[in-house]
């Protein structure tokens, strides 16, 4: 089974940046996708990227693609994503999740992180 945690989150001016990190505790890490998501409030979950067990990605081309780098270290069971030019609109709780074969509907993945809260100030 996976359990994720997140951690990573803060308070930071528009143009810093921040890594999210989510560890996973569970046993079979390398075979699932990983993403992260995130919520603003009042608005709906929003896919950002996902990487699969073999590192292929995938980003929301609309806000985040080449600003935001998601990766994985299977030997650590721990997925990053790095934040750079961080804008106001980045603003949100983060999720990462854990799903086999998922891709950019939240409905693929079964497992949950708590989320962390990031905050971007102008």
């Amino acid at each position: 089974q996976v359990q994720l945690v997140e951690s990573g989150g803060g308070l930071v001016q528009a143009g810093g940046s921040l890594r999210l990190s989510c560890v996973d505790s569970g046993r079979t890490f390398s075979r699932y996708t990983m993403g992260w998501f995130r919520q603003a409030p009042g608005k709906e979950r929003e896919f950002v990227a996902r990487i699969t067990w073999s590192g292929g990605t995938r980003y929301n081309g609309d806000s985040v693609k080449g600003r935001f780098t998601i990766s994985r270290d299977n030997a650590k069971t721990t997925t990053y994503l790095q934040m750079n030019s961080l804008k106001p609109e980045d603003t949100a709780v983060y999720y990462c999740a854990a799903g086999m074969g998922a891709d950019v509907n939240f409905s693929g993945y079964s497992q949950w992180g708590q989320g962390t809260q990031v905050t971007v100030s102008s």
